[in-house]
Parts: C-alpha cells; sequence; structure tokens
C-alpha cells in the first residue's frame, strides 16, 4: 500500500469492503446513479454574456466521452446540461399526471400506501423566532423575482429518471482512492439526477443534478493492514472537523464495516443519526449594520446574561437566518451491503481522473442565473460552480480538517521526536540562563559601583539600560523553559497513554454539529404551528391597518401591538418568564438612561461628592490608627 497509485482491481475491493448504507427517507424520488445514463440523457448548452443559450449538442447525442469537448468556450461563458425537459412534460404528460395524482391520493388512504408516502414534520416555522420567519417570507417571494427551476422540472426529470431505471435499474457510486498526508482516502461520490427540495419536500431549493461526497479516511499499520479511523459526510454548511466522526464514535452507526448515512429528503445532504434537522441559511447585514447588531447581541447575552433558548444555541444561531428543514428520517428506500438495495459495481475514477471528470468544467444540469446560486445545478466533484478546483478533490484531508491529525502509526513516533526536541531545546536554553544569569550579576556590580559617581554619569545610565534588558530577556527564557517543561510533561504523558493504546476524547474536534429534533420539538401543538404560519403575515397586514387607520396615534398603537404579539409569541413557545424577565431588564436598562439624561449634572456633582467623602473618611481613619 506504499503506492501512490493503485491499480483497478485493488481500489475496488477497498471501495467495497468500506463502502456505506445509505437510508433515505419516504417520498425519495431520486436515488444515487451512474453518470452514463443521465449525460446520455441531456444535452449540451452554452450561456454566453448578454446571449440567449446555444443548445451545443441535442438530447440523445451527447456521450460521457464527448461531454469534455466544450465548444465556443470563452470568458464568461458557461457551459451545462439540460436533463429534464418542462414544456415537453406538460403537453405530454400533463392529462396524465394529473389522473395520476387523484389515483395516488385515493391509494394514500391504504394503510399500506401509507408507509411510502412522504408525510412532512410539524413546526418548522414554529421553532424559529419573527426575524427568521420575516426573512423567510423574503426568500419566498425573492424566488419569484431571481432565476429558479421550472415548477414543472422535478416532475419530467422524475418521468425521465424512471424512463433510465426501467431499461437498467442501478444504484451506484463513483469511487476513488488516493493517499495523503499518510492518510488513504477512499471518496464515494454520489450522483443524483434532481434535487427536489423545494417542491418535495418544503426545502431551500430545486437543481438539476446533485453530487454528495461519503469519505473515509483509512490508515496504515507498521504490518501493512488498513484500519478505518474517520468518516466523513458532506451536509450543507457544515466544514471541516465538524464534518467528520471518528470511527469508533457511537454516533457514527455501522453495518459491519459499512457507515451508514442518512440522506436528506430531496437535498441528499448526509447525517449520523436518523431525524429531522433544522438548516437555518444565514443572511448577512452589511458591514455596519453586522457589526452594531452584533455589539447589541453582545451586550445583551453576555452582560445582561438573557437568551431567547438554550445558551448553545443563542451563540450558534444567526439572528436573521431562513429556516429550513432537513427530512433524513431513514424510513425509506435502503442502499448497501444487505439492504433493500445493493450497490451496482462502482465507477473508478483512477489518476489520471478521465476527461468526463477533469475535461468538462460545466455545470451537470440547468443553468438558471440565480444571482445565489441555490437553484443553479452543481459542478462535477473536481470543480467549483466558478471552475476553479474544489478542495475536496485536491485536498480531502485538509477539507475534513485531517491536515493538522496524524495517523496512529505515526502520531505515538511524532510525539516521542517532538519530547527530543524540546529535551535538547531545554538544555540549550538551561545554558543560556545561566551564561546571562551570570552576565546579570556582572553588570549588577557595576551599577552598584558607580553609583553617586558623577563623572560616570553617561557609562552608568547605559549600563543601567543594560541591566534592564538583560533582566527582562533573563525572565523571557525562563518562562519558555518553565513552558516546555510543562510542555514536555503533557507530551510524555500522551505517549504513556498511546502506548497503552489509548485515544483521545471523541468529540474533542467538533464545535458545533447538527442534531435533529428532540421529541419536545417535534410534538409542537397544532395551534402554536397555526400562529408561526400566520404570524408574519398578520404583522404586515396590522402594520397596514395602524398605518390606514390609526395614524393620529401610530406610536401607542404600534408599541401595544409589538407588545401583544411578543406576548402571544412567548407564550407559544413556553417563554413567557423569560420574556417577562428580559421586559423588566429592558425597561431598567430605558429608565436609568432617561434618569442619566434627565439629571446628569447633578449625578456628577452627587458622585464627585461621593467620592470627596470617602477620600476624607479613609485618610481620618488611617490617621485615627496611628
Amino acid at each position: 500500500m506504499n503506492d501512490t497509485r493503485l491499480n483497478a482491481e485493488t481500489a475496488t475491493a477497498l471501495l467495497r469492503r468500506f463502502e456505506p448504507v445509505v437510508r433515505f427517507t419516504r417520498g425519495e424520488q431520486f436515488f444515487p446513479m451512474d453518470v452514463e445514463p443521465y449525460v446520455q440523457s441531456c444535452s449540451l448548452w452554452v450561456q454566453r454574456p448578454d446571449e440567449e443559450p446555444i443548445c451545443t449538442v441535442p438530447r440523445g447525442k451527447l456521450t460521457l466521452e464527448d461531454l469534455a469537448q466544450q465548444p465556443q468556450d470563452e470568458f464568461g461563458a458557461v457551459h451545462f446540461l439540460k436533463f429534464a425537459d418542462p414544456q415537453g412534460f406538460k403537453e405530454v404528460y400533463s392529462r396524465k399526471a394529473r389522473r395520476e395524482f387523484r389515483q395516488q391520493r385515493q391509494a394514500a388512504k391504504s394503510p399500506e400506501a401509507s408507509r411510502k408516502i412522504f408525510r412532512a414534520g410539524r413546526g418548522r416555522l414554529a421553532r424559529v423566532g419573527y426575524a427568521s420567519r420575516f426573512a423567510d417570507a423574503l426568500y419566498s417571494i425573492g424566488l419569484l423575482a431571481r432565476g429558479r427551476v421550472p415548477g414543472e422540472s422535478a416532475a419530467a426529470a422524475s418521468v425521465a429518471y424512471r424512463r433510465i431505471m426501467e431499461e437498467s435499474e442501478h444504484y451506484g457510486y463513483h469511487g476513488r482512492v488516493l493517499h495523503q498526508n499518510g492518510w488513504v482516502v477512499l471518496q464515494y461520490w454520489l450522483f443524483y439526477a434532481f434535487n427536489d427540495w423545494r417542491s418535495g419536500f418544503f426545502g431551500a431549493n430545486d437543481h438539476e443534478a446533485d453530487w454528495e461526497k461519503i469519505f473515509v479516511f483509512l490508515s496504515e499499520s507498521g504490518n501493512g493492514e488498513l484500519r478505518p479511523e474517520w468518516v466523513t459526510y458532506a451536509a450543507h454548511n457544515h466544514t471541516g472537523d465538524n464534518l467528520r466522526r471518528r470511527w469508533d464514535d457511537p454516533e457514527l452507526m455501522k453495518v459491519g464495516e459499512h457507515p451508514v448515512a442518512y440522506v436528506g429528503a430531496g437535498s441528499h445532504a448526509s447525517y449520523y443519526s436518523p431525524g429531522e434537522y433544522l438548516t437555518e441559511l444565514d443572511l448577512r447585514f452589511p458591514g455596519p449594520m453586522a457589526r452594531v447588531a452584533e455589539t447589541i447581541r453582545t451586550f445583551w447575552r453576555e452582560k445582561l446574561r438573557q437568551y431567547a433558548g438554550d445558551r448553545e444555541d443563542a451563540d450558534q444561531t444567526s439572528s436573521f437566518s431562513i429556516p429550513f428543514v432537513d427530512y433524513a428520517r431513514g424510513d425509506g428506500l435502503s442502499i448497501g451491503p444487505g439492504q433493500d438495495r445493493p450497490w451496482s459495481t462502482p465507477r473508478l475514477i483512477l489518476d489520471p481522473p478521465p476527461d468526463w471528470v477533469a475535461g468538462y468544467r460545466g455545470l451537470w444540469g440547468l443553468y438558471t442565473r440565480d444571482p445565489f446560486e441555490g437553484e443553479d445545478a452543481p459542478a462535477g466533484p473536481m470543480y467549483n460552480r466558478n471552475k476553479s478546483a474544489s478542495r475536496a478533490w485536491y485536498d480531502p484531508v485538509g477539507w475534513a480538517g485531517l491536515d493538522k491529525v496524524s495517523t496512529p502509526a505515526e502520531t505515538l513516533e511524532i510525539v516521542l521526536d517532538r519530547c527530543k526536541d524540546i529535551q535538547a531545546r531545554r538544555e540549550s536554553l538551561q545554558t543560556e540562563i545561566e551564561e546571562k544569569s551570570q552576565r546579570l550579576k556582572q553588570l549588577g556590580v557595576e551599577v552598584e559601583a558607580m553609583r553617586d559617581q558623577s563623572h560616570l554619569d553617561e557609562p552608568y545610565e547605559a549600563r543601567k539600560k543594560s541591566l534592564r534588558e538583560l533582566s527582562e530577556e533573563v525572565a523571557r527564557l525562563r518562562a519558555q523553559l518553565a513552558t516546555d517543561e510543562s510542555v514536555s510533561q503533557s507530551l510524555e504523558g500522551y505517549a504513556n497513554r498511546l502506548k497503552k493504546g489509548e485515544r483521545g476524547p471523541l468529540r474533542a474536534h467538533i464545535s458545533h454539529a447538527p442534531q435533529p429534533a428532540s421529541e419536545t420539538e417535534l410534538r409542537t401543538n397544532r395551534i402554536a404551528e397555526a400562529w408561526a404560519a400566520l404570524s408574519v403575515g398578520l404583522v404586515l397586514i396590522g402594520l397596514v391597518g395602524i398605518v390606514v387607520f390609526e395614524r393620529s396615534h401610530l406610536t401607542e398603537v404600534l408599541v401595544a401591538s409589538i407588545a401583544l404579539f411578543a406576548f402571544v409569541e412567548a407564550g407559544f413557545r413556553k417563554r413567557l418568564t423569560n420574556l417577562i424577565s428580559s421586559v423588566n431588564i429592558g425597561l431598567a436598562v430605558v429608565a436609568i438612561l432617561i434618569v442619566v439624561y434627565e439629571f446628569f449634572w447633578h449625578l456628577v456633582i452627587l458622585a464627585v461628592l461621593v467620592v470627596g467623602l470617602y477620600v476624607l473618611w479613609d485618610n481620618l481613619r488611617e490617621l485615627l490608627r496611628r
């Protein structure tokens, strides 16, 4: 296993040994597939600046081998595939789709069918505050104005995908094996024909094509045996250390040597545990507004100790974000060894990568020109949407935050080497300290001897300066020696634990791990859920009513309305006590500010008087003690 390149047989055996088990949610329509039949069902297009898109290869003529040939390439040009045909779907399938929809509604009433149909969870908006609900409303309105995948695309893509599966049903991944920084990295690239998170599961976006990834990191022991150490799942905005779990972490479920991933419905993000995940897409304020908002938030939380919920949530959650639920329940189709469907033979990506990976820098589906890119198709595994190289491809170890982590076989060797280095530095420091301490004593004697000698005034001051500087340097060296001694003791203790086979904390590297909603959150009552859905609209309508009908008492009515909505909201979220406490503190702060403003000079005079009386009392007390 010391070769940087593996032959196809060895790579396939490794990938097969640790290939993941992926579990989906009921209602999922698109599953991991081989890219070749998808490409053969697509047309290739180019979008040049300020021009209409042009079809360069029509549907049915494109092959995987020809994909890298991108004609009419130039600066600003975007190449993309088009898989679904919404217009053709509307013309051909509209009546059939409506009839099938009615049939499905009738069939859904049977117990057997109900077990296969997706049902949304409660309380997406009930789990967040007003700011997030308002942002959600703006996001929904913004979808109407910016580029988006046509509404019929999901249905058309579903028809096209079923046609491919009817011709050759398969569930596959694209595998790559590489060595980096002492790790053997198994990359499982999962390709989906469509992401229907928005249209199918009330999520953030729809887009053609979806590339997801699961990485397994192996270490090599002294006898050449490969052992799994870490697993990394890609999930929305999480990066680096938060993505990975150690192989012995109880959160990482396994079937034999196969890690289990729970896939988000429609979004295809991967999670370690089944459940419903509240994903909040942060909206960033402009620079000055962000600084002001952060200052207020810090004062409210850190100084006044006020939190909307748990302290950890307050630290992690943006105050202005769009909430979406990612359903990764794992109650649908399961793919992998011993599951409902097995993996087909993987399509290997050996080095150098084939042209369809390295040569095609375009998008793998429809280009909608969405300024937020949420509705645009992704690029391939090797590139980002802007055609730059993807870090997950060229630096998977760094992408997973493992670039600072050595393999177990290397760790003990590195620790022992560091102990030797620090010991050598300690000896050198000790020698240097002894020499400079002796010189410090000599300078001290000289300074003392030159004291009050007027003819030696200038050399006396120069030696005093040298004495002070040398004393500071010796103090710095002694502090460094003390630090090195502490570090050396820590390394020796770590080495002893490693020799005993002990491992470090399982989750010390994780700063914020996505967690599924608790049973309490999932039991949001119907009234609270309805209030959350209606509240933002009622606020806007109420604001219009106040401006139109109560303009003469605008301030009073507005304050009363805000208070009413806040108390109703707090009651539904079971935070009424917290709200009352926060209001009391807020009113107290406002009252203090008003008093300071109205009686500023009186307060200054009073403060000076109090300080003067205290100084007088303290000095008199000292005088009487003599």
